[in-house]
């Protein structure tokens, strides 16, 4: 489906239903949905072997991946997050641990200082506001990880896994012509690896 119009509205509309489903979620059963994100992960996916692993830090309802990033964490693996650089810039990402000192970063959400080592990630978790069975994942609009994704892809081998509650599936995600498919998606009930 090409990029237009149409298919700018079909995502707005499903962005505004998504919150609402992610909101709603959050409230039942956000509660120790961390920890079971983490579980589930570390069971299914095999983390690269002294490879760097992205998180993020979680914002309003979203999941948050941060047991899993401190468990990647001891298991030797540096840890980082994504920092924005600017509209229609990929995403950059600085070292994270449990320690680390925040600043304020754009959009408001709170970043590691400049002075953290900047990594290139093997595996990305992502955040998202929903997600279908095929990979595809809807983010918030600004188009930062497809950019993302799709520049690291072009560089060599990395693994996206979309992180979201159960309750954010849906039958099928407006998908444009520059998103990007996501290789997994763990929730806090399960692991789906996307078969290509």
């Amino acid at each position: 489906m090409p990029d237009g119009t149409e298919l700018r509205d079909a995502k707005k509309a499903f962005r505004a239903a998504a919150r609402e489903r992610r909101a709603a979620y959050h409230r039942e059963h956000g509660a120790g949905a961390g920890e079971r994100l983490r579980d589930i992960a570390l069971e299914a996916i095999a983390l690269p072997r002294g490879g760097v692993v992205s998180g993020y830090l979680p914002i309003e309802d979203e999941l948050d991946p941060l047991p899993l990033l401190a468990a990647a964490i001891d298991r030797g693996h540096a840890a980082c997050v994504p920092v924005v650089q600017g509209k229609g810039q990929p995403l950059i990402f600085r070292d994270w641990t449990p320690g680390t000192q925040l600043v304020p970063g754009v959009f408001g959400v709170s970043v590691p200082a400049p002075s953290a080592p900047e990594w290139v990630p093997d595996l990305l978790f992502v955040p998202l506001l929903g997600f279908d069975r095929k990979g595809f994942r809807m983010g918030y609009g600004a188009g930062f990880y497809d950019r993302t994704l799709a520049k690291l892809r072009a560089e060599r081998p990395v693994v996206a896994v979309g992180v979201g509650y159960a309750g954010q599936e849906v039958t099928a995600v407006p998908v444009g012509l520059h998103d990007e498919a996501l290789d997994w998606i763990v929730t806090d009930r399960e692991a789906i690896r996307i078969e290509r």
